[in-house]
């Protein structure tokens, strides 16, 4: 006879962000762009569990962790459709749906080695003309970049 027992994967943390519905294939570039390899806090990530809108995903739980904007961009531009589950004392306090922003400056890379951003001390700025499979257009040149070639800075 079989139970229906619901089994928590991944521990509870009491204060701090969930990062939900990465994509698996994505994990390590968020965690790589928002430098969670650098801090001390608490860190529980999983990847190839069950989604039943992406089939598999990827989750991180960050104690002690609140994103401010520019890392929320950041993870927007790895993981469009990740959701924030900000935790206070064990529960959900807040979600929040990351959002790719129309225009930033300073978290990619031009894909193009003769861009003047490549190449003088000019900070990079793009418009994203794609926010579902994310794609760049590079203000200065004009270079494209796709979702698979950006290079976080």
């Amino acid at each position: 006879m079989e139970k229906n027992i619901k089994q928590l994967l991944v521990s509870a943390i009491k204060n701090g962000t969930v990062i939900d519905h990465i994509p698996a294939n994505n994990l390590f570039s968020v965690i790589n762009i928002l430098g969670l390899y650098n801090i001390d806090n608490q860190i529980t990530f999983g990847t190839n569990l069950e989604s039943k809108k992406h089939g598999r995903k990827a989750i991180v739980k960050i104690s002690d962790k609140f994103f401010v904007d520019d890392e929320i961009n950041r993870i927007a531009l790895a993981a469009p459709e990740a959701k924030l589950n900000i935790i206070r004392n064990y529960q959900v306090d807040e979600k929040r749906k990351v959002t790719v922003p129309d225009e930033f400056s300073g978290i990619v890379k031009c894909v193009n080695p003769k861009c003047i951003t490549n190449n003088d001390e000019v900070k990079q700025k793009f418009r994203v003309i794609s926010k579902k499979e994310v794609s760049l257009k590079c203000h200065y040149c004009e270079k494209i970049t796709d979702q698979e070639h950006m290079v976080f800075i």
